[in-house]
């Protein structure tokens, strides 16, 4: 069985800098909705269904959560859904902020 690999910030900053993959967001909406990093895609329940439709399954794929655990699982369920390359970002947003905050103006909306 294909798995998914842990990537960390520096890695998932570099492939989003140059705009190479989707970096996906599964955070919950309030926090989503409060900052996000641009560009991230708001991947839940209620839209998973349009996202498997509609988004390219060789597209390299980043997976986001709070701290980097619940995106393990979902990049997982990703790859086993056709995706070719998942990643879970070690640390999430929580270390992604820490480290970039200062560099890029996050998307309040």
């Amino acid at each position: 069985m294909k798995k998914f690999k842990i990537i960390s910030v520096e890695q998932a900053y570099s492939y989003w800098i140059k705009n190479d993959g989707l970096l996906v967001d599964i955070r919950d909406s309030r926090s989503y909705i409060s900052n996000h990093i641009p560009r991230a895609i708001h991947l839940t329940n209620d839209n998973l269904s349009s996202f498997l439709q509609q988004t390219d399954f060789t597209e390299l794929l980043m997976v986001m959560c709070y701290h980097g655990n619940s995106s393990k699982k979902v990049a997982q369920y990703l790859l086993e859904q056709g995706f070719t390359e998942t990643y879970s970002i070690e640390g999430g947003f929580d270390a992604w902020s820490k480290r970039y905050l200062k560099n890029i103006t996050i998307d309040n909306g």
